[in-house]
């Protein structure tokens, strides 16, 4: 028996892997979280499956239905949204597991930032402009962050920010970033990327905050931040520059 741990995508039915969609179709037990998991990937389980939504659940009854499959010899299909490595909370129920000695593996989802730069048609790291992308959040009622972990050290890199979790946190976001990226960068405010309600605003750090509020984002909205967002003064990659020479190209004189 094994606890297949699935990363169900952004939202989109059609956003899930083939090897995780195979999971849902053939696994006896289905454990998702009904909040966030788009049903029609739950609809493709077979007839005959337990179908659960967790989003009413706690640790420790989660915990027993693992248990009670384990007992039978059933697999599970825990299902998860975006990719579980980043906020899915799979870590504690890994640990668990380990305890109790039960084997489950991991299958890996589109992330709900690769998503939303995908509606935004946007590339997220731009040459001479920024190379790396930083997936935080802030603490609201969610755990709090670690020690360093501030926004405002993020920011001194001027990396790309994808915020996570903090649409109604904004005022802070705003606040802590001004300083570092300046009043004009780019922001881009995703609500539920991929999905099809999916919607998005685009401002600047000034304005961001008034056009989130007559859009009516209150939750379910990813904040992305930096000059990559709008940019098209940028150098073009190595990658294809004909004068650039690699083991499967020769440079071009």
């Amino acid at each position: 028996m094994t606890v297949h741990f699935i990363g169900a995508g952004p939202g989109a039915a059609d956003l899930i892997t083939v090897r995780a969609l195979k999971f849902v179709q053939t696994c006896p037990v289905i454990l998702y979280a009904g909040s966030l998991v788009p049903v029609g990937i739950v609809d493709q389980a077979s007839d005959d499956a337990l179908v659960i939504d967790t989003a009413p659940l706690h640790l420790d009854e989660i915990m027993a239905e693992f248990e009670a499959a384990h007992a039978k010899g059933l697999d599970v299909a825990r299902v998860h949204s975006g990719d579980p490595c980043i906020y899915g909370a799979i870590a504690e129920q890994m640990r668990r597991l380990d305890q109790l000695g039960i084997d489950y593996d991991v299958t890996p989802g589109v992330p709900a930032f690769a998503a939303a730069a995908a509606l935004l048609k946007r590339e997220l790291t731009l040459p001479d402009i920024s190379q790396s992308i930083v997936l935080t959040r802030t603490s609201v009622k969610a755990s709090a962050m670690p020690a360093g972990e501030t926004l405002e050290n993020f920011a001194r890199t001027g990396a790309t920010l994808a915020v996570h979790l903090s649409v109604n946190n904004l005022k802070k976001v705003v606040r802590d970033l001004s300083p570092h990226y300046g009043q004009d960068c780019p922001v881009a405010v995703v609500y539920r990327a991929s999905w099809p309600d999916e919607a998005f605003v685009l401002g600047t750090l000034a304005d961001i905050r008034d056009k989130v509020k007559e859009a009516g984002f209150t939750r379910t909205a990813l904040i992305l931040v930096g000059r990559a967002l709008d940019s098209n003064d940028f150098t073009d990659s190595k990658l294809y520059d004909a004068s650039h020479s690699h083991v499967l190209r020769d440079a071009k004189a």
